[in-house]
């Protein structure tokens, strides 16, 4: 999608009527990474519902959602693709003014990704040990009150750098959510070739002993 399909869509996402309170196109671009790191997959009609309010209300009868779920399912298939194939892809972080930090301007991706993994719990059940690593490098984007019950993760943050930059925190994001993908949606490894063998007729055995094997 290019940048004329994001102004569109983040004007769509503007008419979401009130009290309904939409994601931003940021936060629905992380949010939609979560959701397609699920273990497994979700219909659309499971997370649409978050994206036009992030407490899933039911849309009012005179609004018409089409336009606006055309363009969120075209970046859910950019995203899939890039993450099935274990591919680089530009998040949809917006730089802020010169004196945001690196977590303050990717803090509203955080946040949406952190709003899918809290709808959908699928992937926080799968092993905490190996999820740690990858949490921690998108987590420690938020707010250490924002974390709770959450020890394991917290204590990792602690041990990583903060980004020097924008550019390492973006490529944080997108290496992390391709880690998470080898742990919930892994690859099937190829199967090895088996090499064809002919098997040679031999002579019967002259004196006792086995036959001749098929190989």
């Amino acid at each position: 999608m290019g940048e004329d399909d994001i102004v569109a869509l983040e004007q769509l996402l503007d008419k979401v009527p009130a009290p309904l309170e939409p994601l931003d196109v940021s936060m629905l671009d992380g949010y939609l990474c979560a959701v397609l790191l699920q273990p497994i997959p979700l219909l659309p009609a499971q997370w649409l519902p978050y994206v036009t309010d992030i407490e899933a209300r039911p849309l009012p009868p005179r609004y018409k959602p089409e336009a606006l779920h055309a363009l969120v399912l075209r970046r859910h298939q950019e995203l899939k693709a890039a993450i099935t194939e274990r591919q680089w892809f530009d998040p949809w972080v917006f730089e802020m003014d010169d004196e945001a930090t690196p977590s303050e301007t990717v803090f509203p991706w955080v946040a949406g990704f952190a709003l899918g993994v809290d709808m959908f719990t699928a992937l926080m059940g799968l092993s905490a040990a190996d999820l740690l690593e990858p949490l921690a490098t998108i987590y420690m984007h938020l707010d250490a009150d924002d974390l709770e019950d959450a020890d394991a993760l917290l204590a990792e943050i602690e041990t990583l750098e903060p980004p020097e930059d924008l550019s390492e925190a973006v490529e944080g994001l997108v290496r992390s959510c391709l880690q998470l993908a080898d742990i919930s949606r892994p690859q099937p490894k190829p199967v090895a070739e088996v090499p064809r063998r002919i098997a040679r007729r031999q002579a019967p055995p002259t004196g006792p002993g086995p036959g001749p094997r098929k190989r």
